[in-house]
């Protein structure tokens, strides 16, 4: 995974004032934190912003003026309820050959067995450890062939190189099931009314 390369600037003014006049601005706030640094305010621009957070799990250098470059991940991001605008991102500082634990995309691909069976997804993403330089976006699992009561555990999930599960190896992330018959309406009334 390649770094997004945004500009921001240390934040002086604080409050929700200052907070509304940076978003105004073209600007989100932030704050960057980790590896027992103190906590760093920043403004970062707004538009590039959204732009990279479509990628999940992506890898931002923030060129902070006046105060040098940080390697960070997005770790917890706000938005209005409404207008889905962002309204604040709390940043992690990573370092080149770093682990990290993060959430990734499950993706299936391929068809189910012939028949109406029906696929149950218990795990749209997976725990993962993997080096903050190259997290993967997603994890594709195929699906092909599979009939009714199989089912595909975090421990048949294929990762990348250099990345590990962070969860337990038995985890259901998949289960194919069989359509269940419903009963006609009219069945079901008939025995109401007997009772």
């Amino acid at each position: 995974m390649s770094e997004v390369k945004l500009s921001a600037a240390t934040r002086t003014n604080f409050g929700k004032g200052a907070a509304r006049q940076a978003r105004r601005d073209g600007l989100v706030p932030g704050v960057i934190y980790g590896h027992g640094t103190d906590p760093k305010h920043v403004d970062v621009e707004g538009h590039g912003l959204m732009m990279a957070l479509k990628t999940p799990n992506v890898l931002l250098s923030l060129d902070i003026k006046g105060d040098g470059t940080e390697l960070v991940i997005p770790k917890a991001v706000q938005r209005h309820p409404v207008k889905r605008t962002l309204t604040h991102v709390d940043f992690l500082i990573v370092k080149k050959g770093e682990k990290v634990t993060v959430e990734v995309a499950v993706v299936t691909e391929g068809e189910l067995a012939a028949g109406a069976n029906m696929l149950e997804t218990l795990l749209t993403t997976i725990t993962v450890e993997a080096e903050a330089t190259h997290i993967p976006t997603e994890v594709t699992v195929s699906i092909e062939g599979l009939e009714a009561g199989a089912s595909i555990h975090a421990k048949d999930l294929v990762l990348p190189a250099g990345t590990t599960l962070a969860v337990d190896g038995e985890t259901a992330v998949l289960q194919v099931v069989a359509p269940q018959a419903e009963e006609p309406a009219a069945e079901a009334a008939t025995e109401g009314e007997e009772a």
